[in-house]
């Protein structure tokens, strides 16, 4: 068993720091260099992608899959439907994944990848068309494409113009760029993107309706307008949102809000709290929100009056839910 060489060298904080500048000015200048490549072929290749019935297929070996892997991803979580299909594992099994009404668009920064190679002729057979994103506009691959993106660098950013640095930051760019031109081109809005990301951010705030996270029966604290304060400050207490809602009988219409900030404020002018109603004692006109309204609309709400917490009503005024911040807070909308 051959031991691995052992590789010895001295560190040097000056000359790492100066290889990494390097390494940002040589792939920033290989991003800069494609756009005076952006032509007429990278128009087609949208349209060509807006028009299939089927799916964007990318393959690529290497890092150019790894890259490929992303492409994919980027495109589907935009409104292009795309999957990534290993080209090793496409010879033996997975190019069944790839139909007629497909594209294709194959990663390679020399073109001569055995294994795109070796696909290209099934597919074409198949009638899928094929993009080729590519660094050698002279390669196998980029005669044998229908459509062809010259993702080429001058020089990677590896000290030897070994590693593949440079070349999958422009094949990563190229594949943005595309991504990017094809959501505008769909119409696809940020409400498109949340749906794709329903787990995320974005997907919480553009999707969370107030009827998900607002309180609902029993926990919505509630009292007639006849009702004491002292039962109104148990209800407070008993349901934890600081605030009753002050309802009109069987009907439920709202009437009015009482906060524990309105307590201290009596507290404060020395009103006799056991001789009080609550509709002596409410803020009539509270502010509230409809249960389809977003709660990213709720918080904006709740944020500029500074108050923390926000009655439900539907169309006709009816009381039928309540949220504070911290539901808020706890389905991730804040």
């Amino acid at each position: 068993m051959t031991e691995p060489v052992a590789l010895t060298a001295v560190f040097d904080a000056e000359q790492s720091m100066r290889l990494a500048r390097e390494a940002f000015d040589i792939e920033a200048s290989a991003i800069l260099g494609l756009k005076s490549r952006i032509g007429p072929s990278f128009a087609q290749t949208v349209q060509a992608m807006l028009n299939i019935r089927g799916r964007v297929v990318v393959m690529g070996m290497g890092k150019s899959g790894h890259i490929g892997r992303k492409m994919a991803a980027t495109l589907a979580s935009t409104g292009t439907p795309a999957l990534f299909v290993h080209s090793g594992e496409a010879i033996h099994g997975d190019l069944g994944m790839v139909r007629g009404d497909d594209l294709l668009v194959a990663i390679s920064n020399s073109g001569e990848s055995d294994e795109l190679a070796a696909v290209l002729p099934v597919v074409k057979r198949l009638g899928t068309p094929v993009v080729a994103m590519t660094g050698r506009l002279d390669s196998t691959l980029a005669r044998h494409a229908d459509l062809v993106l010259d993702c080429g660098v001058e020089k990677e950013a590896c000290p030897l113009n070994l590693a593949p640095t440079a070349s999958s930051v422009a094949q990563m760019a190229m594949g943005d760029a595309l991504a990017v031109a094809l959501l505008d081109a769909r119409g696809f809005k940020a409400e498109d993107f949340a749906r794709s990301h329903p787990a995320g951010t974005l997907g919480r705030r553009l999707l969370t309706h107030v009827r998900d996270v607002m309180r609902t029966g029993d926990a919505v604290p509630r009292v007639a307008s006849q009702a004491r304060l002292t039962e109104v400050m148990r209800e407070m207490s008993h349901k934890g949102l600081g605030a009753v809602a002050i309802v009109d009988g069987p009907q439920q219409s709202l009437l009015g809000i009482f906060t524990d900030g309105d307590l201290r404020r009596l507290v404060e002018k020395g009103v006799d709290l056991r001789v009080a109603n609550a509709r002596q004692v409410m803020s009539a006109s509270p502010k509230t929100v409809l249960p389809s309204a977003l709660a990213v609309d709720a918080a904006q709400l709740m944020e500029r009056h500074r108050i923390t917490s926000v009655l439900v009503v539907d169309e006709a005024g009816t009381l039928c839910g309540a949220l504070n911040s911290n539901d808020l807070m706890r389905a991730k909308v804040i």
